[in-house]
């Protein structure tokens, strides 16, 4: 039985809390209570992202602004720093890839609601309910095959497909505590309920052939051929494409049947931090990260997709109004992600290695 997001919201903090990354978002109006904000030449960021997709806006907005940019690249860690910072905040904004660690630390209290009107680009859909964090380029889950072993006619439709003993062995998944996975299990917990999703996780993890760390290692395993498909986000499948060598790849968008549940579609973005040292300059950058010259930049670099519906997208990224995906708000992530995580546990699949 479908077991509905109340239930799952209302058991959501039965163990202490290790997240992995989100989004948020910001304004130049005041929200702390004081007419002005302090003026000061710093910004702060704590980011979850790759370096290497961050760092050229900073130092576009630095150059444009003549505001010093600190940044600190933390990966999973960066949640717990906020959470431990809280008492002595030392960042003003956190820049993540995932919205289900993002509305943790809101419900948690450590974000800033953010009232800006260049947060009404992005579908609510895809933002916190107050503002505070706002998502900036879609990521999807997809399952990435090796043309040369496999056809599309013949990889699954569905997620529950993989399930199937025929698929023993032939697909890769990477481990449980993998922030991209807990948050696609989450979902399906939402969809499915505890029972479904648990066997699902299960018999996965006993079909698959390999499970590892990151989505980097099955793409490029897909792509040489060792397996004939794996899990990952769309982002990846566009990165092996991109390849010089082991390019002969394509991607499926699960579930889109007419009774299908549609792909899951998560989120990286910006969140503003409560409490931030230099708020003003925090929601200048929100405001300006929004801005489509920005959006179109990021994802391009990173290969994921606008959630500005006005930002021209990768050519080789499906726009994810061409696909159907999951109606499922993603604040509610936010809740369920430490019980989700011990139901990965419980059901076999390692969440390190």
């Amino acid at each position: 039985m479908k077991k509905s997001l109340g239930k799952v919201l209302a058991t959501a903090f039965l163990g202490t809390a290790l997240l992995v990354s989100g989004c948020s978002s910001s304004q130049p109006a005041t929200t702390t209570g004081s007419d002005a904000l302090e003026e000061t030449k710093e910004l702060v960021i704590y980011s979850a992202r790759n370096e290497r997709f961050v760092q050229p806006l900073l130092d576009s907005f630095a150059e444009e602004t003549g505001i010093e940019v600190k940044l600190l690249s933390a990966g999973e860690s960066s949640v717990n720093r906020i959470m431990e910072e809280k008492n002595n905040v030392q960042a003003d904004v956190f820049f993540s890839n995932d919205t289900g660690a993002m509305e943790y630390l809101r419900l948690e209290g450590l974000l800033q609601g953010n009232t800006s009107q260049a947060l009404n680009i992005i579908d609510p859909m895809y933002r916190a309910e107050d503002g505070s964090w706002v998502g900036l380029s879609a990521r999807t889950r997809v399952l990435m095959y090796n043309k040369d072993l496999i056809s599309e006619e013949e990889i699954p439709k569905t997620l529950w497909e993989l399930t199937d003993p025929k698929w023993a062995g032939e697909f890769m998944i990477t481990r449980g505590g993998n922030s991209s996975m807990v948050a696609h299990i989450a979902a399906l917990r939402a969809e499915w309920g505890d029972e479904k999703t648990k066997e699902w996780i299960e018999k996965v993890r006993g079909n698959a052939g390999a499970v590892v760390n990151g989505h980097g290692d099955v793409r490029r395993s897909v792509g040489a051929g060792e397996f004939k498909f794996g899990l990952v986000n769309n982002y990846y499948f566009h990165q092996q494409l991109s390849e010089d060598k082991d390019n002969n790849v394509g991607a499926i968008y699960p579930d889109q049947g007419a009774d299908g549940m549609g792909a899951f579609v998560n989120a990286a973005g910006v969140a503003l931090i409560k409490g931030a040292p230099n708020e003003a300059n925090a929601r200048k950058f929100i405001d300006w990260i929004l801005e489509a010259e920005q959006q179109k930049f990021f994802a391009y670099e990173s290969m994921e997709v606008p959630l500005n519906p006005a930002v021209e997208a990768n050519p080789i990224a499906m726009r994810i109004d061409e696909y159907k995906v999951m109606d499922m708000p993603l604040q509610e992530l936010g809740p369920v992600w430490v019980d989700v995580k011990k139901l990965i546990e419980e059901a076999g699949l390692d969440l390190d290695l």
